[in-house]
This record gives structure tokens, sequence and C-alpha cells, in this order.
């Protein structure tokens, strides 16, 4: 890629992305534009990636070809004001805040630019997080697109979206990883209850967790289905299966999700 690379924000989600794009080589290093307000975290930042950092979020706009904005969904309008009069109609705006629709960075910036508007999640930080993508009209350009998809596979899969769907899919991708952790933290639970160390049973739920997404991606079976072939008759698994049926676990997991769509929806509308 030629292009130079722009970060607003380097927060966990932004410094997961620019280490994933200097490891991956695809820019090189000092092509990548940093600017936060931790300057600690900057400094660090610089030393383990080599990234050029700068000094305001203009100063990344000027320089940058592709600017990710990379904070949180209530900064983004002062954030975007600051810096709004440095974006021509060349530069690409690549938002990760949730809720948060191209039309209102339009509003700030002007309806000719160039938007890309994604949601990641964090097993970005291990490389292999989701991400869903949809963009305006004005990224005419496939090159364009391309090259935006090219920095978020750097930590795993990208899927192009609607921009209708982007808070309906909330629950399933940017928050969806809080409720596998808080499985893993519960099946951990219940090892150590039965006697088992500490650290080896969030070692066998994490294993568990990460071994089952597997087959369920490289199979393509229906979850359904693979459940049923670790139910055997009788056996110990379809009495841990009622178990989960008896106290609601679906219905927990689906509530749970609607609510946070919900909350997405207010965000955005906000």
């Amino acid at each position: 890629m030629n292009s130079k690379v722009g970060f607003i924000g380097a927060g966990n989600m932004g410094c997961a992305m620019i280490k994933s794009i200097v490891n991956s080589k695809i820019i090189p290093s000092e092509d990548v534009f940093v600017y936060d307000v931790d300057k600690e975290k900057l400094s660090n930042l610089k030393s383990e990636t080599g990234v050029t950092i700068l000094e305001d979020s203009v100063e990344v706009v000027q320089k940058s070809d592709i600017i990710i904005l990379a904070v949180k969904p209530n900064m983004v309008k002062n954030v975007l004001e600051d810096c709004k009069s440095a974006f021509d109609d060349k530069k690409i705006l690549v938002s990760v805040a949730v809720g948060v629709a191209i039309k209102f960075y339009q509003d700030i910036i002007g309806d000719d630019k160039k938007i890309i508007r994604t949601m990641p999640n964090t097993p970005a930080l291990v490389g292999e997080g989701m991400t869903l993508m949809c963009y305006d009209d004005n990224i005419l350009s496939r090159e364009d697109f391309l090259n935006v998809k090219k920095i978020f596979e750097c930590f795993g899969k990208v899927e192009v979206l609607d921009e209708k769907l982007m808070n309906e899919v909330t629950a399933v991708t940017g928050s969806s990883p809080a409720y596998v952790f808080m499985f893993i933290e519960a099946m951990a639970d219940g090892a150590v209850l039965s006697g088992l160390p500490r650290d080896l049973s969030y070692k066998l739920a994490a294993q568990a967790v990460m071994g089952s997404a597997k087959l369920v991606l490289e199979t393509g079976k229906h979850p359904g289905e693979l459940k049923d072939q670790v139910c055997s008759p009788a056996g110990t698994t379809i009495e841990a299966v009622k178990t989960l049926e008896k106290h609601g676990f679906r219905y927990a997991v689906i509530d749970a999700m609607e609510e946070c769509t919900k909350r997405a929806r207010e965000i955005g509308k906000g």
C-alpha cells in the first residue's frame, strides 16, 4: 500500500490496530501517524512500533490519506470539529465509533467527503477480530475500499454490511466478546468448585470456547448439529444442557443482545 494512515486516538482498539498494521508491514511504520491526548502512551507506542507521533489531530489529517478515528462516540463531534478544515474530498475518514451514522460525520466535515464506518471488536488484539464495514456513496473507487479493508484484515476478518444493520449487529460483534468472557469465567468457576486449580480452569474453559468456535467456522455445520454430536444418550453433557435450558440460558443471551441493540440505536440517535 502506498497510502499514509493516521490515527486519532490510541486506546485499546487503536493500539491493537496500529500494532497489527506495523507487524503486517503493509505500511512502513513511519507512514503511520498517531495523535492521542495521553503523551506517555504515545511515547511507549513509538518505542514499541516506530510510528510517527504528531502534535494534534489537524496534523494527522493533513499528513494522512486514510484517517482512522478511534475515539469514543461521545468524543466524535468535538474531535472532528477541531480538524474538519483539514479534510478534502480525497481523504478517507474511517470511524470505529459504535452507533454513529455516516450522516453524522457528513454533517460535520461535509457531505462530499469519503467516509467509511466500521465496527471491529477486541479480539483484534490477538489478530482474531471481526470487523463490519459500510461506506457512503462518495467511495467511488474500489481501490479506496480495498485499501481500508486490507488494513482491517491485518487483525482479523472483514464483512461488508448495509449501514441500516450496523446498530443491529453490535450485539453479535462489538459487544459479544464480553458475554463470551463471562461464559469462560463461569465455566472456570464451576471447575474450581469441583476442585481444579484456578489457572488451569481458565485455560481449559478458554480452549473449549476457542476450539468449539473453530469447529463451527471450519466444518460449516450448524451449531445445533455439533451440540448433538456431544450429547450422548443418558450422558453427562445432555444433563448439563438440560440444566442450562431450565435456567433460561438461551433466553438470557437473546434478551441481553436485544438490550445491547437498543442501546446502540439510542447512541446513534444521540
